[in-house]
């Protein structure tokens, strides 16, 4: 019989020996590398924590015990060993198991996640919790390298020592975001890997002691010892910050890992227990390509394969078009929070690395780095997925609109992000920049407009400007446009009297099938591209209002605060009310994951659809 398939709850971990319990991971990972290839998934991080999951769950009590992950995209393997295991095949497929952990999911996701840098603080929240509650539970944040480079991570380090006693922090260190780490913590991290002597000292410290001066004083052991290690070596980052560090040790050998959380679960101040772990462990093609294996759709489960991309995404032409532009103007830079594949800045990386940063997972730094650089005469690109430019909201008020500096915000994976869900969904971009004073906001219906959006925003320096693109595939390369952009103006594509299509961006190729639709009822339609979210093009909006029956918006946002409510604003403001206008977009809830036209036909988002809910409107 499996192993794993015995495995039903933390508890049946028990009795396993330890060479079952390696017998498991070899068998956890198996299990990974096999369902992933059909589904997708973070298969590199999941690949590099079997043995440490394993050895957390061996050596608490879940869920009494809370285990906080960070980011959580890391949670495969607690989602095997806590009940999960028997429908893991449907993770990250419509109404299957979420690529996340959720607490509506399982009592042992004592927390959500989907973005870098909570645990710490959502850890010490609940420490602080269980010490105002007098009960005895341990709280573990498992954290990656990656993520103290984020602000409430160190903002939590600050504040750990004086709130609790008890607390047990896991370095989880691979050398990985989704790219390598940088900066000078990752540097630090690196000292560290490579220092033993540190690890030595602790273990030499203690033995010294216990020679010189046994074990009557074992209560004094701490302390000496601490003072004798801080002889031998100058204290770690942690411990100046008041917590106790551990390591490194490796990751990968469980009766260690077991061992140590054992002892660690004694002791009676915050803890941090360095682990050094390799991301991809287990399956060769992870090891050699990590970036790629961080996150990907279906390949070969034997040769780590996958197909090679038929079209180029809005992200391809984005990253070509800016290290092109780049080329021509030295002072047009790239920034991005650690994820230079994901935005493809990589090609301004490979063309102009003079002209590329990479601050890692450090959005509201990335924002102010850019505002910098911005009063100085540069032409700073801020290209950061949407989902991940709502950590710098305050930024973009305070910094960028007030000052009205001319930072260019470039907002990849805006609309939905399917298989990921409601964590990384980039539906609510519009609602949260559009009341922004002194910013533009524009989206592009095909690769020639946001080519020639991008060429427009290198020269505009009147304030901060956004542009919001998808991730989707495009249909055609890029072309000139046959009309130069126009501040504030939309497309006329085509006329027509008793209906007016305000298609924005992908969702114009939504409206031009409606359109269709609509004729075939023997309505005459107008079929317009918005381009400019902000300013509005109020003329055109009127002026179709006037003589249409019905306005009609269709965006890739949620319909609250979105494109649709800016048109119902500016009508209003024009006593042009009495039109009626019905808008398009997805529900005012957190949509979940799945294939993309699976949550456009639940959502009433197809053509036919929408069609229908055009038809019934007219009726009424």
């Amino acid at each position: 019989m499996s192993l794993l398939n015995s495995i039903q709850s933390p508890q049946d971990l028990e009795p396993l020996t330890q060479v079952q319990l390696e017998e498991l991971a070899e068998e956890i990972r198996q299990r990974l590398i096999a369902s992933l290839s059909k589904t997708g998934g973070h298969l590199g991080p999941n690949l590099g924590v079997v043995e440490l999951t394993l050895a957390l769950h061996k050596a608490f009590d879940s869920p009494t015990d809370k285990f906080i992950f960070d980011v959580s995209h890391q949670g495969y393997i607690h989602k095997l060993l806590t009940g999960r295991n028997h429908n893991f095949d449907t993770i990250r497929t419509f109404e299957g198991l979420n690529g996340f952990l959720l607490r509506t999911e399982s009592e042992h996701d004592a927390y959500g996640a989907g973005h870098a840098g909570t645990a710490l603080s959502v850890a010490l929240g609940m420490a602080v919790a269980r010490d105002k509650k007098g009960s005895d539970e341990h709280v573990i944040a498992i954290t990656g390298d990656a993520t103290y480079t984020c602000g409430p991570t160190l903002e939590a380090l600050n504040n750990i020592a004086d709130s609790t006693k008890k607390l047990i922090v896991i370095l989880n260190d691979n050398k990985w975001s989704i790219d390598q780490n940088v900066g000078a913590l990752s540097r630090y991290f690196h000292y560290l890997r490579i220092n033993r002597f540190y690890t030595f000292s602790r273990r030499k410290a203690s033995k010294i002691i216990r020679k010189i001066f046994g074990e009557k004083i074992h209560g004094w052991l701490s302390t000496i010892r601490s003072s004798i290690k801080q002889f031998l070596l100058p204290a770690s980052f942690f411990e100046t910050l008041g917590l106790r560090y551990y390591g490194p040790i490796d990751g990968h050998d469980l009766p260690s890992l077991i061992d140590t959380l054992e002892q660690l679960k004694k002791e009676d101040k915050p803890v941090v227990l360095h682990v050094i772990t390799e991301k991809g462990r287990g399956f060769q093609p992870a090891l050699d390509n990590p970036q790629k294996f961080h996150g990907l759709g279906q390949y070969c489960a034997e040769s780590g394969k996958t197909e090679a991309a038929t079209s180029q995404t809005y992200s391809d032409i984005f990253g070509l078009k800016l290290a092109s532009l780049a080329k021509t103007d030295s002072q047009i830079l790239g920034i991005t929070a650690a994820m230079p594949s994901g935005t493809k800045l990589d090609y301004l990386k490979n063309d102009c690395p003079e002209q590329y940063f990479d601050v890692g997972i450090a959005e509201e730094h990335a924002a102010l780095f850019a505002c910098g650089l911005a009063t100085q005469g540069f032409k700073p690109f801020l290209a950061i997925y949407s989902t991940f430019m709502q950590r710098a909201y305050d930024m973009i008020i305070h910094d960028m609109a007030i000052q009205q500096l001319p930072i260019r915000l470039c907002l990849d994976r805006a609309g939905l992000s399917p298989d990921d869900g409601p964590t990384h969904h980039g539906l609510f971009d519009i609602g949260y920049l559009r009341v922004v004073p002194n910013l533009v906001m524009m989206q592009p219906r095909n690769a020639s407009e946001l080519e020639a959006m991008l060429d427009w925003m290198s020269l505009y320096e009147q304030g901060p400007s956004s542009i919001r693109y998808p991730r989707l595939a495009i249909d055609e390369p890029p072309a000139p446009l046959k009309q130069p952009l126009e501040l504030g103006k939309a497309e006329i594509i085509s006329q027509g009297d008793d209906v007016a299509l305000f298609g924005l961006g992908p969702f114009l190729a939504v409206a031009q099938e409606v359109n269709t639709i609509l004729e075939k009822e023997g309505l005459s339609v107008a079929l317009i591209n918005p381009r400019f979210i902000k300013p509005l093009d109020v003329n055109c909006l009127v002026q179709h209002a006037k003589k249409c029956q019905l306005i009609v918006t269709l965006e890739d946002h949620v319909v609250t605060g979105g494109f649709g409510s800016a048109c119902l604003e500016a009508l209003q403001s024009q006593e042009a009310s009495h039109s009626r206008l019905l808008s398009i977009g997805w529900p005012d809830e957190f949509v979940e994951h799945g294939a993309l036209h699976l949550l456009r036909k639940k959502h009433g988002l197809t053509p036919a659809a929408i069609a229908t809910k055009i038809l019934e409107k007219l009726r009424s």
